[in-house]
């Protein structure tokens, strides 16, 4: 009972330090987060002992009450904060690490009917932005940042930024746990249309100073065969 408490105060504590909007230690009893977490809690309890139909029937309560839909078999860390959290879907073999920080919309999801591991698992400190959709039973690695309605299908490793449809690793950072600022900026997040656009005009810049020299070339070697052809004529 104790454990439960403190993850309760552990909830609060993470609502209040990660989101700006919230004043008072009071005010995070009005979070959805924290409530779903709350029934999640209670309908993994359940889950874990076979009891399936209380677990479901807990978990859609807390759908039903607070728009987040967590999975009871799904196994979720310490200090996840799922902020407005409306229409967030987390499967049933989904895991999710310590300071995760999760924005509405965002699923956790699967890629087919097959039995066993078929959801992510979420590490440490990440970020997943607002739509994003994380298909199919692979590892995000730490301190990654996932931007908003990325769609991700594939392994992605620590200290990553990633960014799109399919999702691209656009920037990797040896680096340890990033601050409460670093985890929350989604903004300046590296634009990979814009970083193709570079390395094309860059490309184009190579090949026109190329084929600038290969005329200067041609025009030497006209003029020289033009000068041959005048002294053969005399």
């Amino acid at each position: 009972m104790f454990r439960f408490f403190r993850m309760i105060k552990e909830e609060m504590d993470v609502i209040m330090e990660k989101d700006p909007a919230c004043k008072s230690r009071l005010e995070t009893l009005l979070y959805p987060s924290l409530w779903a977490i709350i029934y999640h809690r209670i309908a993994h309890w359940f889950y874990n002992r076979k009891m399936y139909f209380i677990a479901r029937w807990i978990s859609q309560r807390a759908r039903h009450k607070t728009g987040i839909e967590i999975h009871p078999g799904a196994k979720i860390g310490r200090r996840v904060f799922i902020d407005h959290g409306m229409g967030v879907v987390i499967g049933e073999t989904a895991e999710i690490g310590d300071d995760v920080l999760i924005y509405q919309g965002v699923t956790l999801g699967g890629t087919g009917k097959e039995k066993g591991k078929r959801h992510p698992t979420i590490g440490n400190n990440v970020l997943i932005g607002a739509g994003a959709k994380v298909l199919g039973p692979f590892k995000v690695g730490d301190n990654t940042k996932i931007g908003a309605n990325a769609v991700v299908l594939r392994e992605v490793e620590e200290n990553s930024t990633v960014v799109g449809v399919p999702g691209r690793v656009v920037r990797k950072e040896k680096k340890e746990k990033p601050t409460v600022e670093e985890q929350l900026d989604q903004v300046r997040f590296p634009d990979p249309l814009s970083m193709q656009i570079c390395r094309l005009e860059a490309k184009i810049e190579a090949l026109e100073k190329k084929l600038a020299e290969y005329e200067r070339r041609l025009k030497e070697y006209e003029a020289l065969q033009h000068s041959k052809s005048d002294q053969g004529g005399v």
